[in-house]
């Protein structure tokens, strides 16, 4: 089955969270309860009526029972008050003549009664006929109820299907901005109801996003371009400062600078799409060790066996390093990093992640706490971007036993075509 195939099916399954079902059962419901309704009242009409026309019927056949007696000179439909029931007996002591219906067995009758003279006088009427006459009026409810359902609730589920999958295309979209992807985009809906009216809604809250976003980027790298020339030039003083405590407090100072302009450039590259990949074979184990030497931080590098792997060799050194440098700066030693198939991870001995870089990934200018130590919140941001472009994946946890582990996995076949 395709996947086209399997989307359909998909649709059409029942689930207890899926408004389209919920509708789908709430019109059950209603057809289902107005039915019954309309049975009990149809049913209650019809007895009712069957009732008075069959006192009707019975009172006429013991008046006629009477005269055709009178006329022959006989006693008439004389009865023993054993054979009436006793609810005809009490109705005839009070009123002198009654009608009762008795529904069997062994079949349903309808007693009209009277007492003249001392006498008691009664005949019964066969109620069969109007017996399953109801009884047949009943069945055919039901079964015309039932067979109503069977008709409106696929009809409903269809109705509601093309409503339901526009709402699914609008939170598929949604999820997709969410996800990083800033262009996903409902596209035009037709129709002027509360599905088309969310389509625009969250198109156009994707395109102030974007807008946002775009702002924020080129801000960023033209406030990066502008201070690169001044800051050169403030380097190039610095160096020239004759030695002593203050001067290298000075270009301590210049060099943070100068590498936050440098990171603040890089990252608006990547923001823009500028960066691209150039891969070629590279000893991975090898690779890190070199990164890890030229951070001069300490970290204990073990690997299993050589790895070459198709990566760019400046962008994963790029990526290490950065991971080695805020395992120190943030965490605690000792950090470890291990080399195994195509996977680097490091790991510290610190607090670990917080918890909004491990929901939310990493953020520019955002280092969590304050006690993790200084910085700008830019290593893991760009280490994340750098592994973007060489196809990789970049993921953060927390040891069972503490500290900070970051995890780096090269794709096996090496870049994408893209990168």
């Amino acid at each position: 089955m395709n996947g086209g195939s399997r989307g359909a099916v998909a649709g059409l399954v029942p689930h207890s969270g899926s408004l389209r079902w919920k509708i789908v059962l709430l019109v059950a419901l209603a057809c289902a309860s107005m039915a019954l309704t309309v049975g009990v009242l149809v049913h209650d009409s019809v007895l009712r009526r069957s009732l008075h026309e069959g006192a009707g019927r019975a009172d006429e056949a013991l008046a006629k029972a009477m005269e055709e007696a009178a006329a022959a000179g006989g006693d008439g439909p004389l009865v023993s008050p054993a054979e009436l029931p006793d609810a005809l007996l009490r109705q005839i002591e009070h009123g002198g003549a009654a009608t009762f219906y008795e529904d069997g067995p062994p079949a349903p009758v309808f007693w009209a009664a009277r007492k003249e003279g001392g006498k008691l006088y009664a005949v019964e009427t066969d109620m069969t006929a109007d017996l399953l006459t109801r009884q047949a009026l009943d069945r055919h409810m039901w079964k015309y109820s039932l067979l109503t359902l069977g008709v409106v609730v696929p009809a409903t589920a269809l109705a509601t299907e093309l409503p339901a999958r526009r709402l699914r295309r609008v939170a598929r979209t949604a999820r997709r901005i969410t996800a990083g992807d800033l262009d996903a985009r409902t596209g035009p809906v037709r129709g002027g109801d509360e599905v088309a009216e969310i389509s625009a809604v969250v198109d156009s809250m994707a395109d102030s996003l974007q807008r946002r976003i775009d702002t924020e980027q080129r801000f960023t790298a033209d406030v990066a371009h502008e201070l690169r020339t001044p800051l050169m030039g403030l380097v190039t003083s610095a160096e020239l400062l004759p030695e002593g405590e203050v001067t290298d407090l000075v270009q301590g100072r210049v060099r943070v600078l100068r590498d936050l302009v440098e990171d603040l450039l890089e990252i608006s590259r990547l923001d823009a799409g500028a960066e691209r990949s150039r891969p070629g074979p590279v000893d991975l184990a090898d690779l890190v060790r070199d990164s890890v030497a030229r951070t001069g931080l300490a970290a204990r590098v073990t690997g299993r066996g050589a790895t070459v792997v198709e990566s760019d060799p400046r962008r994963l050194d790029r990526i290490v390093s950065n991971l080695v440098v805020n395992a120190h700066r943030h965490g605690a030693g000792p950090v470890e990093v291990a080399v195994g198939g195509g996977t680097v991870t490091v790991r510290d001995h610190g607090p670990g992640f917080p918890d909004d870089l491990l929901a939310h990934g990493p953020q520019r200018f955002r280092t969590g706490a304050a006690e993790r130590g200084r910085g700008h919140g830019l290593g893991l941001t760009i280490a994340s971007g750098q592994a973007r472009v060489i196809g990789a994946v970049l993921e953060f946890a927390n040891a069972p036993d503490g500290g900070a582990v970051a995890t780096l996995r090269l794709p096996r076949d090496g870049p994408p075509a893209d990168a």
